[in-house]
């Protein structure tokens, strides 16, 4: 089942305007309005949130803006420079995303993540995580994800705050509660029908269609079967005229997975031929397939370092080919290598200069496309004295800093993500305790090493100033390692509550 994301971008223009002008920016409170025209009229194109706030609405008159608000800040609407930063904005996607993105003028992007959300921990975060990306640009997004472009683009403009998730195969029944300009319609189609009555998607489609197509035309009908996916709305795939690609386009349409793999191996042979004369590795290929029925189904594949190997780079590839549905016949294949790096040939190790290392890159790749490249990584050391602060994510390939944990007492294999509250019986001060419970099991401590005590770092802030903490080694009757901890220090009451916690477990 496809799986389409609209994003939606509500103030556009002007956040737009803002990343354009940088430090020059009008501050954020100022009620700050852009000027286009309609004929002869000077017309509000695009509002600030404290402008919309005033009063002020898109196509409201200049001249009743400043009647309404005298205060308002006007600069002039730039539609081309609109368009084009937000094409820049759709290559970016393509490239962080999915293969399969397009411009939704004027406010939006579409993107067929199909077969993709895994690579990006799944449809919520990779949706939180597009929105997040864009607002910390100062880009403020909205998206949502269904089985329809139409039920998307509803949703991501009448029912995300700030993402929206609607169930497969429940897409037109999500969304049949908003209002008609979900629907993508033209205004004077969308004011027709209310002047009718009509004031939700579900209440046109309750109706029987033919006198509302003959009264409102074509168009209005095939908006509803785009909803519900009773007609194919493909998306037209953005093309970057720099990128490198090959394209077979086939005088029968093809279908067997036998098939699809030999053409797809000729394809990666004539794409790494074009790499190679540009000097050039593939982080990220994308192929696509046109079917037919005029739909569009992809397959992406990502790797930790430039790549030029065919046998590789077809592997790869030719383990996703089952996850794409031929259906009457694929007419078109095009590979395109949507993120490339220079890529610099190693010399090959001899015997006699010395020992080849053990090359995981192949390994890393086939495992990141399977599970998600986010989902694996490696383990650094930090300096902080605190242990979560201790440690942080790298990728699987990254150089090895040389940073190393300081010795002296161990630490548990396994940290939790946060210390979890513990019921002990233990006598304080400095004594480990003789009972524990945690997750509803009570254990009895055999063996305990202790205390540690670890200060909090001061320097970052003030509630740490006196903070401590004191860790205990514990071991229980089964042999299980755990590793304790008591808030605070008997002897001043503003180190800690005192509460005992359970931080990490050894091997």
């Amino acid at each position: 089942m496809a799986r389409v994301v609209s994003l939606f971008l509500p103030g556009w223009p002007i956040d737009r305007l803002r990343r354009a002008m940088g430090a020059a920016a009008p501050p954020a409170d100022k009620r700050l309005v852009l000027v286009g025209r309609d004929g002869s009229r000077r017309i509000l194109t695009a509002v600030s949130r404290p402008a919309e706030q005033a009063g002020l609405r898109i196509g409201m008159a200049l001249t009743k803006a400043h009647a309404l608000v005298p205060d308002i800040l006007t600069l002039p609407a730039d539609p081309a420079a609109d368009a084009a930063a937000l094409e820049r904005l759709a290559l970016w996607a393509l490239q962080h995303y999915a293969p399969i993105v397009s411009p939704d003028p004027p406010d939006g992007l579409v993107i067929d993540t199909t077969g993709a959300d895994h690579l990006h921990g799944g449809e919520a975060r990779m949706l939180s995580g597009l929105v997040n990306r864009l607002g910390a640009s100062g880009i403020f997004a909205r998206a949502a994800i269904a089985d329809t472009w139409g039920a998307a683009h509803a949703a991501a403009r009448f029912l995300a705050d700030p993402t929206s998730i609607l169930p497969t195969g429940a897409g037109a029944k999500a969304v049949s509660s908003l209002p008609i300009p979900g629907l993508r319609l033209p205004p004077e189609t969308a004011a027709g029908l209310h002047v009718l009555g009509f004031s939700t998607i579900g209440d046109v489609l309750a109706v029987p269609r033919a006198p509302l197509v003959q009264r409102f035309g074509p168009l209005l009908g095939r908006r509803l079967d785009q909803l519900q996916g009773v007609v194919c709305e493909p998306v037209d795939p953005l093309r970057d005229a720099e990128r490198v690609s090959a394209r077979r386009v086939f005088g029968e349409p093809i279908g067997a997975p036998e098939t699809i793999a030999r053409y797809t191996v000729a394809l990666i042979g004539d794409l790494c031929r074009e790499l190679e004369k540009r000097g050039l590795g593939a982080r990220r290929l994308d192929l696509l397939f046109h079917r037919v029925d005029n739909s569009l189904q992809a397959i992406r594949i990502g790797t930790a370092r430039p790549v030029r190997d065919e046998k590789r780079l077809a592997r790869l590839l030719c383990d996703r080919i089952e996850t794409i549905e031929p259906g009457f016949g694929i007419e078109i294949m095009e590979l395109s290598a949507t993120l490339a790096e220079p890529l610099v040939l190693a010399q090959a190790a001899t015997s006699l200069i010395e020992t080849e290392e053990a090359d995981l890159a192949g390994l890393v790749d086939v495992i990141a496309n399977r599970i998600g490249a986010r989902r694996l990584y490696r383990i650094a050391p930090v300096e902080s004295d605190v242990p979560e602060r201790s440690v942080r994510r790298i990728a699987p390939l990254a150089l090895d800093s040389g940073a190393t944990w300081p010795e002296g007492w161990p630490r548990p294999a396994r940290l939790l993500a946060r210390p979890e509250e513990i019921e002990v019986m233990a006598l304080v001060p400095d004594h480990p305790p003789a009972f524990f419970t945690w997750r509803g099991v009570r254990r009895r401590v055999t063996r305990a090493d202790g205390p540690e005590r670890i200060f909090g770092e001061w320097w970052k802030r003030d509630a740490e100033l006196a903070a401590v903490r004191d860790y205990f080694q514990v071991e229980d009757e089964a042999g299980e390692r755990f590793w304790l901890f008591r808030s605070g220090s008997e002897a001043e009451a503003l180190s800690g509550t005192g509460r005992w916690f359970l931080h990490g477990i050894f091997a």
